[in-house]
């Protein structure tokens, strides 16, 4: 289907960004075509961080609307997507329905995969370095893109014709999962082992792949790749866990040893935090009943996480401090983490005991535990406890991953999304798991198909 020269220059608008030497730094540059631009490798680098700058946005809320609304840790008193979301009520006007963000992530990804390479001799190591960045972002953003929604439209090409057709289809999910395979196995091979710093934690590195590279083999039951992805990150020597009392630490200061990636913000560059967790009756979100009431005895984490002073806590200060008292709404400066260690230990154990290796799963999810000051489990009392160690392990990622993200996608990832969240919010098919398609994107693209349950 072709368009009109007007249109298609209206919408070629997706690929105007403004970069400099400093990722955070979001004064205008200038606006330009990502065709003319790619001359030295100074540009090359200011596309990719032009990248990081859409990731910025895509997940400044999102990461929260998407990984934890729908889940079981949170109530809410504010209308809207938290309301919403929490009754299992979801419609195709949903704001966190809408992929917006995520494409335009993906545009600025698929422009610097083209233009990068011309830049350089083949080969090239800084090239190669950057062009994994890039496609580890493109990556990143398809696999929140196939969890929410999942079919969506691949997309692999920048837009730069009038005769190219921008009405595209959507693609099966598993074709678009081995897209982010090959990405970011390119990524894990081709990213800088370390940049030095803080950088190491808010740029792509091969940790920061292979973790991805874990979470992905994790959603699609690869057990096998899962546990030799994360020994690539366990062997790394980038990562640590850290103590208890720098546990805090990891979301309200940020570049922690424990962190392997982080969406980095500033006083300019700000994220919905404060809104999502931290305005008392204010905020979008605030522990949920079933949440405070799973914790075990002298579990560290709890006072860190929210006020257990207070009969109904109604805000999360994990990310602000115990003791955060700030009711302002203005935005946030804190990073967003978005990859820890703990994270893919606790894969790992998954991963393990999945493959009936419990004493490995054991060992690692008791590293976990004795951190947050808890007595190890063995078998037969996580079976006691949780019934088996399968739910032992979930548990521990309800505990200590708790508002980073991932709870929503562990669910539906281990089949007990309809188990835990139907006597909550009546949630009883497996259609009903993704998002709907946003009804602009489909008032626009004549070739989408809403997901059946939303029809």
């Amino acid at each position: 289907m072709k368009i009109s020269r007007n249109i298609f220059l209206s919408m070629l608008t997706l690929i105007f960004f403004s970069c400099s030497e400093d990722l955070l730094d979001k004064d205008p540059v200038s606006s330009f075509s990502a065709q003319g631009f790619y001359k030295t490798s100074n540009d090359a680098q200011s596309g990719v961080y032009g990248v990081y700058d859409a990731a910025q946005s895509t997940f400044s809320l999102n990461f929260s609307m998407w990984g934890e609304g729908r889940a079981d840790a949170v109530n809410t008193n504010q209308s809207g997507d938290p309301f919403l979301l929490q009754e299992n009520n979801l419609n195709p006007t949903l704001n966190s329905a809408r992929w917006d963000n995520l494409y335009e992530t993906i545009s600025r990804a698929n422009y610097a995969i083209k233009y990068i390479p011309p830049v350089f001799e083949e080969g090239e190591e800084f090239g190669l370095q950057l062009l994994g960045q890039a496609r580890a972002l493109r990556a990143l953003s398809y696999f929140y893109a196939v969890r929410v929604w999942g079919d969506v439209p691949l997309i692999l090409e920048p837009y730069e014709s009038v005769e190219q057709d921008l009405f595209n289809t959507r693609t099966d999910v598993e074709i678009v999962l081995d897209q982010i395979e090959q990405d970011l196995l390119f990524a894990a091979e081709n990213c800088r082992a370390s940049f030095g710093g803080e950088r190491d934690r808010n740029l792509i590195t091969q940790g920061g792949a292979n973790a991805l590279l874990v979470q992905l083999y994790m959603w699609r039951g690869d057990y096998t790749s899962a546990i030799a992805a994360a020994e690539k990150v366990l062997d790394n020597s980038l990562y640590s866990l850290v103590s208890i009392s720098e546990w805090s630490n990891i979301f309200t200061q940020g570049y922690s040893r424990e962190s392997i990636f982080e969406i980095g913000y500033n006083e300019v560059q700000t994220n919905s935090m404060r809104v999502l967790y931290a305005l008392g009756s204010d905020s979008n979100f605030f522990p949920s009943e079933s949440f405070r009431n799973s914790f075990e005895d002298n579990d560290q984490r709890q006072a860190l996480i929210y006020d257990v002073t207070s009969a109904q806590p109604r805000k999360i200060w994990k990310f602000f401090g115990e003791g955060f008292n700030d009711e302002s709404p203005a935005p946030s400066s804190n990073n967003i983490v978005m990859l820890r260690l703990a994270d893919i230990i606790l894969l790992k154990a998954e991963a393990h005991n999945q493959l009936g290796e419990v004493e490995e799963a054991l060992t690692l999810l008791n590293r976990i535990r004795t951190r947050a000051g808890l007595e190890n489990l063995n078998i037969s009392s996580a079976e006691a406890l949780y019934g088996d160690l399968e739910s032992a392990i979930l548990h521990e990622r309800f505990i200590e991953l708790s508002y980073e993200g991932h709870r929503w996608f562990d669910l539906v990832r281990t089949g007990k999304a309809m188990e835990v969240m139907g006597p909550i919010n009546g949630l009883s098919e497996e259609a009903n798991l993704v998002w709907p398609v946003h009804q602009d994107a489909i008032n626009r693209n004549p070739n989408l198909v809403q997901n059946e349950f939303y029809n």
